[in-house]
């Protein structure tokens, strides 16, 4: 990873890095109010040898006592030091707990040593300090008289008393919230980047191409209220940036087989939830403003949703053509004044497999297909039935619609695998859901909105086709089925209303 690629790390996990920065801040603060502060007093000793008039005695003398001053450091939490003070003062406590309290030190080069004892009471601290120094002069007196001689040869002198102390010498807190600060970045930096390698999901268009071995044909972007308004004209109308994908997407599918123009198109995912019957349908919707006569297929026999989309009957629909209950004149529904038709899903089946592989299927395909110019088919999920897959091998190709962020790398493989594995011709992957803000959008092309806007047309032409569509009639609510398909919806609703009536 480069420099680039930790800044997009960061923006798009800075909620983590957030996160374990105030955890760290706030474990800190905890510790620092909770430790009991502690106060140090300080008394420095002055070491020297015996006076001589004699320079060159004198020099002895100095050098005796320089390397003399090292050696006291280590006994000056001796229990020959400490067992006094805490007689003296009566101390509750041992000589190790009291030596853990004493520290001594020499700079170098000096015959000065500093004596310093902590405590979390600043007179105590005061008192044992002095205490001590009081009583290390009185050893090194003892240690440094000769056996019979009343003379000292080395003298430790106190020329500075400890005072008490104001301030305590810890908890630092500055300190430890600098420190907490930091660690709770490198944690936080470290967990993001951990997660972001770990992480599988599709987040670029490269990995999108690079998992399913086929092209990119377009990027939706992420609006959060697209469960609520599903279909781009509930949704910002033709000037939305969602509107403007689908119309590349149709653009791109036009010129995905230039020998052969495609008629037929099956449009699936990896998994559920991935925005496949949105896609489909926005899809449908941008064909037939650019004056394509389509009909869109609802083949997810499964978890229907189509209809419910539109705003259509689906009592009716795929289920009861392939079982040979109506023709499918009967049950196509036109939607607006777009020339898109809707085959609603019908009844859910027991056996939805073999219904879509079926000889009926293939010749509905071919009668629909023969009279306009696009069919799309909103099918289930390729990993977990086969729908789509068997759908695929009738079809001219099928689409893949990942969503970003939710579908791994590996279920898009295994997805484009499925479709290979029957022989079936992928077109492309539509990665939906794509943030418009923050480091993941730029890899898209969202980060900076759109500036223009889009007018359809408003002449279409109409279809005219052996299947009697032509024949059909605007209702109150802008949607048109055939004569007959009105008919068999306005049984249903008949039947429906007799059975919560009765």
């Amino acid at each position: 990873m480069d420099l680039h690629d930790y800044l997009r790390v960061l923006r798009k996990r800075w909620r983590l890095v957030t996160l374990c920065t105030l955890l760290a801040l706030a474990g800190s603060a905890t510790a620092t109010l909770l430790t009991t502060p502690t106060y140090q007093a300080t008394a420095q000793l002055f070491i020297s040898a015996q006076a001589a008039t004699d320079l060159s005695v004198a020099t002895q003398g100095s050098n005796f006592a320089l390397q003399r001053v090292t050696s006291y450091a280590d006994i000056v939490a001796s229990p020959m030091v400490t067992q006094p003070v805490i007689d003296e003062l009566h101390l509750a406590t041992t000589t190790a707990e009291l030596a853990g309290q004493i520290k001594a030190s020499n700079p170098p080069n000096t015959v000065l040593l500093n004596i310093s004892v902590s405590d979390p009471d600043p007179r105590l601290a005061r008192d044992i300090t002095n205490a001590v120094a009081a009583q290390f002069t009185q050893v090194v007196k003892q240690l440094e008289s000769p056996e019979g001689s009343g003379t000292a040869l080395v003298k430790a002198t106190v020329v500075q008393v400890a005072d008490t102390p104001i301030a305590p010498v810890s908890p630092r807190k500055t300190v430890n919230l600098a420190l907490g600060l930091l660690v709770g970045l490198a944690i936080g930096v470290g967990a993001a980047v951990l997660r972001e390698t770990l992480d599988t999901t599709l987040k670029s268009p490269t990995e999108a191409k690079e998992a399913s071995g086929a092209p990119v044909l377009g990027v939706v972007p992420e609006d959060p209220k697209t469960s609520e308004r599903p279909l781009v004209t509930e949704a910002g109308g033709s000037a939305s940036p969602r509107s403007e994908a689908y119309r590349q997407i149709r653009t791109n599918l036009q010129f995905v087989d230039v020998d052969r123009p495609v008629r037929t198109v099956v449009l699936t995912s990896a998994i559920p939830e991935e925005g496949k019957t949105t896609t489909a349908c926005n899809l449908a919707i941008a064909m037939a403003e650019a004056g394509k006569r389509v009909v869109l297929m609802e083949a997810d026999l499964r978890r229907p949703r189509t209809a419910e989309y539109f705003g259509l009957e689906g009592g009716v629909g795929v289920t009861n053509v392939l079982l040979g209950q109506t023709a499918p004149a009967d049950v196509l529904q036109q939607w607006g004044r777009l020339p898109l038709w809707v085959l609603p899903s019908g009844p859910i089946p027991p056996n939805p497999s073999e219904l879509l592989g079926s000889h009926q299927m293939a010749t509905l395909l071919k009668t629909i297909g023969a009279e306009v110019d696009l069919v799309i088919l909103d099918a289930p999920p390729l990993l977990p039935v086969t729908d789509a897959a068997v759908l695929a091998t009738q079809c001219d190709g099928a689409l893949l619609v990942a969503r970003h962020g939710h579908t791994h790398r590996d279920q898009l493989a295994g997805a484009a695998a499925a479709l290979q594995q029957v022989g079936a011709h992928l077109f492309g992957v539509i990665i939906n859901r794509v943030p418009t803000r923050g480091g993941e959008g730029r890899g898209y092309g969202y980060a900076y909105g759109y500036g223009y806007g889009y007018s359809s047309s408003s002449g279409r032409p109409r279809l005219t086709t052996s299947l009697d569509l032509e024949s059909s009639s605007a209702g109150p609510d802008g949607h048109r089925s055939g004569l007959a398909g009105r008919t068999v919806v306005a049984e249903q609703r008949r039947r429906r209303r007799v059975t919560r009536g009765g």
